[in-house]
């Protein structure tokens, strides 16, 4: 190691510097000190022994086994997450069975009465400020004028209720000298829900643009929400629920004789050509709700789907966003699960409707589970309705139909196109054989 360098005063009385190389004497600067410590090789080489080897394979060891726990973690966080859902759901569906959301919503109500009329008080001498039109019924209203279907509520008679919904009531009416059904979207579905007008929009625009004889026509709307949010379509009086089990609630007796087996395919045909043309619209259109109770008959028993409250545009190749839509009992796996889907979610609900038209029976009637544990059971277990027993050739073409179209695989399920053809092969086979 080099000595200190010299004192002040000897630097600057000019001596010189003495250095200790050779001679025993002082640095003459850093830089010496520098070049005279010891000498290291730029090019050290680590000799990698057995025991490192042994060292560096235990590191990756502990690194991927803290992986693998990582893994397994995410998934037993995941699972648990999904069952919270779940039982959130059932919590929900119990409480909408016993009436206990009706009695917050009501209790809601009156505390937002009591803020307006303190409000109203206080503030009685201010001007009320003025609701702009929403974007959606604007445009809406554009088009129903220039397409002709804009409908004023003074134009329609209404008559008596006919039926009942969590979010409308359908009403019998005359419009211009038509027998038309009007169902008027209650208020506090706009009130109490800040996306109401843009789902209501939505539900009225996919009704415009379809032009099928096995799709619910409409007539025309009344579009000023949340007082007159109002879709008028023709007017048919009986569901495939009720033509295949009778008026009244699911039960495992039938009320009514179940109509005969080539009267049944038929139906599940013109169900198959209605979905086949709304997912061959641009842009596709799925349903998200398939169900006998949304699928209704015309005077000449010819079905008519119906109900797009539910309904999504759908461009190609895009996903649905994730997030439960539609009815328990008819849910696509994916569904339940909150995962991305597409169009092949109908596809599974078109599956339990043909299963129930062949059986005759309500979708697992014989299990007695309610709607969301029959919800958990499928996202989780591959639960599925009791298949029909095989009789004849067509039965067993159908029940492999109805395998497919309900598989877990979401991409061996196969199109409407596909199921229209084969269940129009299999009618044609039947009506010749009655011939």
């Amino acid at each position: 190691m080099c000595s200190p360098v010299s004192s002040p005063s000897a630097i600057s009385s000019g001596a010189p510097l003495k250095s200790n190389v050779g001679g025993g004497g002082w640095c003459k600067g850093l830089s010496d000190c520098l070049i005279l410590g010891p000498k290291v090789s730029r090019n050290i080489k680590l000799v990698q022994t057995p025991q490192y080897h042994h060292l560096l394979q235990e590191k990756v060891e502990e690194r991927e086994k803290e992986l693998e726990k990582q893994k397994e973690m995410k998934s037993m966080y995941k699972m648990r997450l999904e069952r919270t859902q779940n039982y959130l759901r059932y919590c929900l569906q119990v409480a909408q069975d016993n009436g206990f959301l009706e009695l917050i919503i009501n209790n809601k109500e009156k505390q937002q009465e009591s803020v307006s009329s303190s409000s109203t008080i206080i503030h009685a001498t201010a001007s009320p400020p003025q609701q702009q039109p929403h974007s959606d019924i604007t445009y809406l209203i554009h088009q129903a004028k220039l397409n002709g279907w804009y409908i004023e509520p003074h134009e329609i008679e209404m008559d008596e209720e006919v039926a009942q919904g969590s979010t409308a009531h359908i009403y019998r009416g005359r419009w211009r000298g038509y027998e038309v059904a009007v169902k008027c979207v209650l208020p506090d579905f706009f009130l109490l829900n800040e996306n109401g007008v843009s789902f209501f929009a939505q539900e009225v625009e996919t009704l415009s643009r379809q032009r099928h004889r096995f799709v619910l026509q409409l007539m025309g709307a009344c579009l000023d929400p949340p007082q007159h949010g109002w879709i008028v379509t023709e007017l048919l009086a009986m569901t495939l629920k009720d033509w295949l089990h009778g008026p009244g609630k699911r039960r495992k007796e039938r009320s009514i004789p179940l109509p005969i087996f080539e009267e049944r395919v038929g139906k599940a045909m013109e169900i198959a050509q209605g979905m086949q043309y709304l997912h061959e619209h641009k842009p596709m259109v799925i349903h998200r709700d398939l169900k006998p109770s949304n699928i209704f008959l015309d005077d000449s028993m010819h079905v008519r789907i119906a109900d797009f409250g539910h309904a999504r545009f759908l461009n190609h190749e895009e996903k649905a966003l994730t997030g439960e839509t539609g009815t328990y009992v008819y849910m696509a796996p994916e569904v339940i699960r909150s995962e991305p889907y597409d169009e092949k979610s109908d596809v599974y609900s078109f599956a339990i409707i043909l299963n129930e038209l062949l059986t005759g029976e309500y979708p697992y009637i014989q299990t007695h589970y309610n709607p969301s544990k029959i919800a958990l059971e499928v996202a989780e277990n591959g639960l599925r309705p009791q298949l029909p027993e095989q009789e004849d050739e067509q039965l067993e073409e159908l029940i492999q139909l109805i395998q497919l179209s309900w598989d877990e695989d979401v991409a061996l399920r196969p199109s409407f196109r596909a199921i229209t053809s084969t269940l129009t092969n299999i009618h044609h086979k039947l009506i010749r054989s009655n011939i």
